[in-house]
């Protein structure tokens, strides 16, 4: 007598766990979606999209996704903000700085990883304003999805002023999105040099500026203080270490005047006043 062999119920597609999840009034779980693109920009910066509808509908401006290593022994995410949304098309840009993010630059189109996200506090953009976003090295990919998203309005205005070691990796892309595009290296400057040599145009409109920025903490502390030095609010995008990506591993805190917050949950958005940074 054969006794019959029971067999393991497959997974629901992707679109089906987190259709359930959001019929459910859940936030989805991490959830595999398919790489469209994988391209090296310049050595160590690689640019990859995804085909995810539920991230691509979400993302708000500084909200980032972990993506998962395909290699069950390293389980831990990568954060990454979303550069840009085209379709149900998602984007990353990131260095390869370690073996994760080694294995995330070697997928190929077809290929098959795992995401958890939108996750954080996005940058608020509701006002009417004349938008300056600052960003250095690989904090401008949040700075990306902002202008994209600030483009489709009628009542704001948006200038990128990006800073590189060298090659200016990210202009053709925020070129898209921004009304002026403003970039520097380390050959001639940083992102404060184009800050004064500009001042006049950020700032003589005669409406409301608002600094968005994201990058390096020295980049971001001379931004605050540039800021706050013309009353200018101002609203940062921290780069932290994460573990988990939403509150649960404490890994990413950010010293605060309201304590010690952290920087997945709480953030990655914080003020100036917040961070004390005046």
């Amino acid at each position: 007598m054969t006794t019959p062999t029971a067999t393991a119920p497959s997974a629901p597609p992707a679109a089906d766990i987190v259709a359930q999840a959001t019929a459910a009034g859940f936030f989805p779980p991490r959830h595999p979606v398919r790489v469209t693109r994988v391209d090296e920009l310049v050595p160590g910066v690689t640019r990859l999209a995804f085909r995810d509808p539920y991230v691509a509908e979400h993302a708000r401006p500084a909200q980032f996704v972990d993506l998962f290593s395909p290699d069950p022994l390293r389980p831990m995410p990568r954060p990454f903000g979303v550069s840009e949304v085209d379709g149900d098309e998602v984007s990353v840009i990131f260095a390869v700085i370690g073996k994760g993010t080694a294995d995330l630059a070697r997928l190929e189109p077809g290929d098959m990883i795992d995401v958890l996200g939108p996750l954080g506090r996005p940058f608020n953009v509701r006002e009417a304003a004349h938008y300056v976003l600052v960003g250095g090295g690989l904090g401008v990919p949040p700075l990306i999805h902002t202008a994209q998203r600030l483009a489709d309005r009628d009542d704001v205005t948006c200038t990128a002023v990006f800073g590189y070691r060298n090659e200016h990796f990210a202009d053709r892309y925020v070129g898209r999105y921004a009304d002026t595009t403003l970039s520097i290296d380390e050959s001639e400057g940083n992102v404060i040099t184009l800050l004064d040599r500009h001042e006049e145009a950020l700032l003589g409109s005669g409406g409301k500026v608002t600094i968005l920025s994201c990058g390096p903490l020295p980049m971001m502390k001379a931004v605050a203080s540039w800021a706050a030095k013309r009353d200018l609010p101002c609203q940062l995008s921290m780069e932290q270490h994460m573990g988990c990506g939403y509150g649960t591993c404490v890994l990413c805190t950010v010293d605060t005047v309201d304590g010690r917050l952290k920087v997945c949950s709480d953030g990655p958005v914080f003020t100036r006043e917040q961070l004390g940074w005046e």
